[in-house]
């Protein structure tokens, strides 16, 4: 059974805002949200995967080697609209009450991760607005060194691509084990996502229909494999994606892929 660790893909919702007089606005109420709820049910549902599903804040929270542990014992590292900052970031860095107490320096979990899947972790690489390029650039995965895990090349410019009447995908590689059982006809339209290019040496699975741009591309890298999917798995961009009758048998494929190999 492959363990997988998924971070991202929660938000906190405040609200909403009521404003009762010029001088009174009050948030009335206060929510968790889980977007990755389907993402975790169906790597669930061949009961060959379990998986934690944690919000991004708790991945940018981590204590020095805690992160350590996580690559120690997960076999797949999923990443979903996590910006580059978590990585390279750390809370301790803004306690301005310790600096000149001690050298404010962390393990750099960017290096960590690269070393993990050359080793033979595997990592999914999920998109999102804050996802490889990102919005305004935001989710800069290729100004790290992750570009040298990713799969695809990012842009360097906001790769964000919307429309409200969606896209839809087709595969490229038709005998992949990925697509495998899988009707791509039957797929529902998605409402974005994040454009990339190809990468040598890597696999373009499936592109998005009309544009051509990858969607799904797939690498090795040292002992380990890595998939990029440019799409959101949760909404919004996968409000309807998420009630696609294959869409657990995707994810499920590419469990057994990263994880079996070919």
């Amino acid at each position: 059974m492959a363990k997988v660790y998924y971070i991202g893909d929660w938000a906190v919702q405040v609200g909403p805002v009521y404003a009762e007089t010029p001088f009174n606005h009050s948030p009335k109420g206060l929510d968790f949200i889980n977007y990755g709820k389907w993402l975790v049910a169906a790597v669930e549902s061949s009961g060959r995967h379990s998986i934690t599903s944690v919000p991004t804040w708790e991945f940018y929270n981590l204590p020095p080697g805690e992160y350590e542990k996580i690559l120690e014992d997960y076999d797949i590292i999923v990443f979903s609209d996590v910006e580059a900052k978590n990585f390279q970031l750390h809370p301790q860095f803004f306690n301005r009450h310790l600096f000149g107490t001690k050298v404010m320096t962390f393990p750099d979990r960017v290096r960590l991760t690269v070393e993990a899947v050359q080793n033979g972790r595997h990592v999914m690489f999920l998109g999102g607005w804050l996802s490889f390029n990102g919005e305004l650039g935001k989710g800069g995965w290729g100004r790290t060194q992750l570009r040298e895990i990713l799969p695809c090349e990012c842009l360097q410019v906001e790769d964000l691509h919307e429309n409200t009447e969606g896209f839809t995908m087709q595969a490229n590689l038709v005998e992949h084990p990925i697509l495998h059982g899988l009707d791509m006809g039957s797929m529902p339209p998605v409402l974005g996502y994040n454009i990339v290019r190809p990468r040598a040496g890597c696999t373009v699975v499936t592109n998005w229909r009309g544009d051509g741009h990858p969607a799904i591309s797939v690498g090795r890298f040292g002992r380990g494999r890595t998939l990029a999917y440019t799409s959101d798995p949760a909404p919004h961009w996968g409000c309807n994606f998420v009630f696609w009758k294959d869409y657990a048998r995707l994810w499920t494929n590419v469990c057994d892929w990263l994880t079996k190999g070919e």
